[in-house]
């Protein structure tokens, strides 16, 4: 049988597989378009979108909104499909990436690295000042049952607005994580546990604003059977990133595709980002050297995260994004999800999904006959 469809508002996905927004660069318009091809949401990360304009250096703010806009719309040429962008909270020009995004048309702002409170009312400031009435989709990244149920009565009692959707991210996730050193090999905070909570938590809300709002479940999903588990757990859909990453259609260079493709699962580890979180990645000499105590002095140009402070701060966590995306991983290093270590092959999206769809069929198959 055919997945179910997600329907997030007026939005309805044919699949329900949303692309995660990696940054930097790692997914932008040819990714995102090509998963909304395949009839899920593509999503393009903004952290640090305008790192190949020529001005990202002098004139950050409107070299990343240059390029956030012109992503949406190369995204928009290539496909009549669903396009997301993931705006992190923690983005020194989050209110004008927002802005931008809502104004640029964007069907979803999916925003986490922090919890946005503020997100309903640029939104609404961004249709008043440009007196129309945007449909963009508003979808915060949680961690918890609790973050949800503060979230949302925030924003009631503030604009009137209610979460669209929510993404529950989980600690196998790619990248920086929202939850304690501690916490993150700590069954009590697995997926499976938050996902069946934070439904329970959102009942209370959808009773009050008199509609459905999926859950999304997403760190650490690889397989079909995966999703089907999710789902039987109450999710709505599932949010992948690392999968992702080991496709044609990717952004990033093809060096830092085949660094996954190599990768063993001893290679993850736990780092501690400048921006004061935990995050995982591919262990390499650059991390190595980190770990080391080593620093790689700098002069911050890009200002692009509010909690990063340069004078404690080992390494430019951007610049090292950056290289990482174009394939200099010896002067950076790849994030990468828990699951990193069983990519074994580059697919086209197209592939990709038809094996997760064959998976789930399967899962599916077996559950009828027992």
């Amino acid at each position: 049988m055919a997945f179910p469809s997600l329907t997030i508002g007026d939005l309805t996905a044919r699949i329900p597989i949303i692309q995660g927004g990696m940054g930097v660069g790692i997914s932008l318009s040819r990714l995102a378009s090509a998963v909304a091809n395949e009839g899920g949401i593509g999503v393009i990360a903004g952290a640090m979108i305008g790192m190949k304009e020529p001005d990202i250096a002098t004139n950050p703010l409107e070299a990343n909104l240059r390029a956030l806009r012109r992503e949406i719309e190369k995204a928009r040429e290539s496909t009549q499909g669903i396009i997301g962008v993931n705006i992190m909270v923690a983005l020194t020009t989050f209110r004008e990436m927002v802005c931008t995004a809502v104004s640029s048309k964007a069907d979803l702002i999916f925003s986490g690295a922090g919890l946005p409170l503020d997100l309903p009312r640029l939104f609404l400031d961004t249709c008043e000042k440009h007196k129309e009435q945007f449909k963009t989709k508003l979808v915060p990244i949680v961690s918890s049952g609790r973050a949800a149920t503060i979230l949302a009565k925030k924003w009631l009692m503030k604009t009137g607005l209610a979460p669209d959707a929510y993404v529950v991210e989980g600690p196998k996730a790619g990248g920086h994580l929202g939850f304690s050193r501690e916490h993150i090999d700590d069954p009590d905070f697995a997926l499976e546990k938050l996902i069946p909570e934070v439904v329970e938590a959102v009942k209370p809300i959808e009773d009050k604003v008199g509609r459905h709002i999926p859950v999304i479940a997403a760190g650490g999903i690889y397989t079909g059977e995966d999703i089907k588990n999710f789902m039987d757990l109450g999710a709505s859909g599932v949010q992948m990133g690392t999968r992702f990453v080991a496709t044609k259609e990717c952004d990033a260079d093809e060096r830092f595709k085949q660094a996954y493709i190599n990768a063993r699962k001893e290679d993850v580890v736990i780092i501690k980002s400048p921006v004061g979180m935990p995050g995982r990645a591919l262990f390499n000499g650059f991390i190595e050297s980190m770990m080391e105590g080593k620093k790689k002095p700098f002069k911050c140009v890009f200002h692009c995260v509010t909690t990063c402070k340069q004078e404690k701060t080992p390494y430019c966590i951007a610049a090292a994004l950056v290289n990482a995306m174009k394939g200099n991983l010896e002067r950076g290093f790849a994030f990468c999800g828990a699951n990193v270590g069983r990519v074994n092959a580059i697919l086209s999206v197209k592939e990709l999904i038809g094996s997760l769809q064959q998976e789930f069929d399967q899962k599916l198959a077996s559950i009828c006959k027992s």
